[in-house]
């Protein structure tokens, strides 16, 4: 049976990407998105809350997320999850759910951008 992992998210940075180089050579770019959710309690009462999704980026996607993704833009992205686990020093896991971004389009105005040259939309080249 076929199966799919596929990850659709709007949201606005929460912080300015972090950049690393990877031990063989390869960028990539972390940050997080925040979305929120609003609903009404059976009270009537209007409530809101955040949920905040870490995102991976690789090769020249995390070149032009370097360059152009700053902390406070709203952003659509598209990807898959990806957990990875990490051996803690104590002897425990620790499970990490990222979602590897494949497309990325800025939603602000072009006007937000002032000073800076962009692209509106922006893809992944590599395929994982």
């Amino acid at each position: 049976m076929r199966t799919v992992n596929k990850v659709t998210l709007i949201g606005n940075v929460t912080r300015d990407p972090a950049v690393k180089i990877t031990e063989s050579g390869k960028k990539i770019a972390l940050f997080t998105i925040a979305t929120n959710r609003n609903y009404k309690t059976t009270d009537g009462e209007n409530k809101s809350e955040s949920e905040f999704h870490n995102c991976v980026v690789w090769g020249n996607l995390a070149d032009r997320v370097e360059k152009f993704l700053l902390k406070g833009k709203l952003i659509y992205t598209e990807g898959r999850l990806r957990t990875r686990i990490i051996d803690k020093n104590d002897g425990t896991k620790l499970y990490k759910t990222e979602v590897v971004v494949a497309h990325l389009i800025f939603l602000n105005k072009k006007s937000d951008f002032d000073g800076v040259e962009t692209e509106s939309e922006i893809s992944d080249d590599d395929k994982f």
